[in-house]
């Protein structure tokens, strides 16, 4: 009688017995680690042991949720910013002094995006975004009893460093959802991440004029704590990606920037985007306040109303990437990101007409600057799927240094040359950016998957990662 063949479970499992023993392994199995022992395996990797079984899909329901998550966390440091003259009264301190509100919250995210968003990589990330979020809804319900500025400040900075958790969520999707919809689902929480920032002023204002400022801080903490327990319920545990100390996950994240071309000039893109984004909506305060317009401040919160138009409109970039049209989102975004500066320029002249091109041109900016950062996100995470909180931290940092400086640019530029001038300042950012963009496509950077890694102090590319790819929109570009 001839032996039966093995079944494929079997030749699995005498596999996996001998990656155990350490037998067959060598420096190039994406599971080997310098110490000889394996990391913990992901979602995708256990999904893929059934032959034609990839991860399942996210429920719509789920990636609502997780952008709502995303749009609430980040808009605990945008709150303030509307109520800070009623703040400033409120605690008997000056409108400067009060201003340090904003100022310590950005630095606490700022810090935190560096710091605690790589921790995505190598904790269980159910765990991790549930008890940020439950220790931001115990932060900023401090804020909203503290009886000084000074404790307020403290409790402000809590508030900025878990409000990264919205950057921890965005990569956890993409390791959530399969190939076909991971673009999509990261489309739809980032559009959620940014419809959060817009609406913040709005939540605020409204909230403030029915109640009191301790009202809004309240209401983001109820908010935070009802998210934390319905993450906790239905979401499945998220397992960690790698396995490594701290020091050398942080290192990891200068390695990723030292050898992945596309990370890098993602990053230089990332910072222009964000830097347009923020000249937009410092000048436009000033412009709306100010001779031409005279509005308050109710009614200039509405305007970011129009944001959200744009933001919501741009879900679709994520789908197109999935189809292999990433580059071609990029391109679209970036020329109307040129484009929508000529357009705000008009609203300088003030009256029914630049009314209307000043909304136009925040629909037009917004949506190009969130296309843009879903074609970035879909990008890296494609190239880089072990490290996507590593290089959410490299891209977010660049967004956020570009918003920086854009915005001290339009400060310092503001009261000298007005609202045509830093609308040219915008339109040059937008300029710099095409230009990355034409080296892009002149010279391609790698876009296949980088599997084989070390958690080291250097990130090892497969053979031939470091050579120009050519690259096919019918099988997906970065």
């Amino acid at each position: 009688m001839c032996a039966s063949p093995l079944s494929d479970r079997a030749i699995r499992n005498n596999l996996t017995l001998m990656r155990e023993r350490g037998q067959g392994y060598g420096m190039n199995d994406p599971e080997f680690e310098p110490s000889g022992a394996m990391r913990p395996r992901t979602v995708h990797e256990e999904a893929a042991d059934e032959p034609g079984v990839g991860p399942p899909a996210l429920s719509r329901a789920m990636v609502l949720l997780l952008a709502v998550v995303c749009g609430a966390a980040v808009a605990n440091i945008y709150y303030a910013q509307p109520l800070l003259p009623v703040i400033s009264k409120a605690l008997g301190v000056s409108q400067g002094a009060g201003g340090l509100v904003v100022t310590v919250s950005q630095v606490g995210y700022a810090l935190s995006l560096a710091l605690l968003v790589p921790l995505g990589d190598v904790l269980e990330r159910r765990r991790l975004v549930t008890a940020l979020l439950g220790l931001s809804a115990l932060a900023v319900l401090g804020a909203a009893a503290s009886p000084s500025l000074g404790l307020l400040l403290v409790a402000i900075a809590v508030v900025g460093v878990t409000s990264a958790v919205a950057q921890i969520v965005v990569p956890m999707v993409a390791s959530l959802a399969p190939d076909h919809q991971r673009g999509s689902a990261v489309g739809t929480v980032t559009s959620g991440l940014l419809i959060g920032i817009m609406i913040a002023r709005t939540v605020a204002g409204v909230l403030a004029q029915i109640g009191d400022w301790q009202l809004v801080f309240v209401f983001a903490a109820v908010l935070m704590a009802a998210l934390a327990v319905v993450l906790r319920l239905v979401l499945r545990p998220v397992p960690r990606s790698e396995n490594t100390t701290y020091p050398q996950l942080l290192r990891s994240v200068l390695a990723l920037v030292r050898t992945e071309s596309l990370l890098r000039r993602r990053m230089a893109l990332a910072a222009v985007g964000m830097g347009g984004f923020t000249v937009l909506w410092t000048a436009s305060s000033f412009l709306l306040a100010g001779p031409t317009y005279g509005f308050g401040p109710a009614v200039i919160g509405l305007f970011g109303l129009a944001g959200v138009v744009g933001a919501a409109a741009a879900a679709k970039a994520g789908r197109l990437a999935d189809r292999g049209h990433g580059r071609r989102v990029t391109t679209g975004g970036l020329i109307l990101l040129a484009a929508s500066w000529p357009v705000l320029a008009v609203a300088g002249m003030g009256g029914p007409v630049g009314l209307i091109a000043l909304t136009a041109g925040i629909i037009a900016l917004n949506l190009a600057q969130q296309s843009l950062l879903i074609s970035h996100q879909s990008a890296i995470y494609r190239r880089v799927p072990h490290a996507r909180s590593r290089v959410t931290t490299a891209l977010m940092v660049s967004a956020f240094a570009g918003a920086t400086v854009a915005s001290a640019l339009t400060m310092a530029l503001y009261p000298l040359v007005g609202w045509l001038g830093v609308s040219g300042l915008g339109l040059v950012i937008a300029l710099v950016g095409v230009g990355i963009w034409v080296l892009e496509l002149i010279h391609p950077s790698p876009a296949e998957p980088l599997v084989a890694v070390d958690t080291g102090a250097a990130v090892r590319s497969p053979v031939g990662a470091g050579r120009v790819s050519s690259c096919r929109e019918e099988v997906g570009c970065a």
